[in-house]
């Protein structure tokens, strides 16, 4: 047995957000081979459901960058948040105007503020359109925040005083490049956090021990499987964790170079179905890869 963990975005799903046919039949193979694959996003658990269900994929689930990792409806493993921090790190961001989310148990909260953030955020920088164009603009400020998951507040002091709201991870826009270093230092300050990124306009906080990697690891242990057992694909930076931990780390041919440079192998892009062609290659046909 083995446990494959697969990032969503420009990794498992294509450039349009879907997952391949190609992708969804690799993905049950290894399944009926008695491999456990686990999907592991930077994403919340209701949203990489409400893709997963669409296929038909039941899977472990790592979700805001592994901060949380299920089995079924159950929680395996948890590093959320202090309130501590998540109050400094909001207060921060909204000196700054930086949009931000907060990924939680209870769904993604989002300020009243987000869109106009994002709007003046975009129209400050005219080097913004080469990062992000029109349709990603109109995404992230429309059509993403009608999901039923998301929750909108006026005060971030309401969200904090609820206590059954445990804070899994900070999302925040940085299209300007100079505000992102900026921040980035500014943020460090905070301790036993861990900053990373997606993509190149935006920022995920977690804790030091909420990522990829720690949610892999997790459900390893879950499922009494050792480490060499384990493959990770991924290509973005928020993957470097679970890619570093795993017996053996693929990465997309789409990937960032840096996430290559540390891999043990490339597949082809999420365009070409590259987790199907790993899958194959690495698991169904050469069930000696990983002794």
């Amino acid at each position: 047995m083995k446990i494959i963990a697969i990032d969503m975005d420009g990794t498992l799903l294509s450039n349009d957000l879907t997952i391949s046919d190609e992708n969804v039949n690799a993905i049950k193979k290894a399944q009926e081979a008695g491999h456990i694959v686990m999907i592991c996003s930077g994403r919340t658990k209701y949203s990489i459901l409400q893709v997963s269900n669409k296929y038909s994929i039941r899977c472990p689930i790592g979700a805001s960058n592994g901060s949380v990792a299920y089995v079924e409806d159950e929680i395996v493993y948890a590093s959320y948040l202090s309130k501590q921090t998540v109050s400094e790190l909001t207060q921060l961001l909204e000196n700054g105007l930086f949009p931000y989310k907060l990924y939680t148990n209870k769904g993604v909260y989002v300020p009243n503020t987000w869109k106009e953030h994002v709007m003046m955020a975009y129209k400050e920088d005219s080097q913004i359109a080469k990062m992000m164009t029109r349709e990603e603009l109109e995404r992230v400020t429309d059509k993403d925040l009608q999901a039923p998951y998301y929750r909108f507040f006026d005060d971030v002091t309401t969200v904090l005083a609820d206590n059954s709201v445990d804070f899994e991870k900070i999302f925040l826009l940085t299209l300007e490049q100079e505000k992102r270093k900026q921040l980035v230092q500014d943020m460090q300050q905070s301790k036993d956090i861990m900053i990373t990124a997606s993509a190149p306009t935006n920022l995920e906080v977690t804790t030091e021990h909420g990522n990829k990697g720690s949610a892999l690891k997790a459900i390893a242990k879950h499922f009494h499987v050792s480490m060499d057992q384990t493959i990770a694909i991924g290509d973005n930076f928020n993957d470097l964790p679970m890619l570093k931990v795993a017996g053996l780390s693929i990465a997309m041919g789409n990937a960032e170079e840096d996430v290559k440079d540390i891999c043990d192998a490339v597949t082809l892009t999420n365009s070409e179905s590259g987790v199907a062609h790993a899958i194959h290659k690495y698991v169904l046909a050469s069930e000696g890869v990983l002794k």
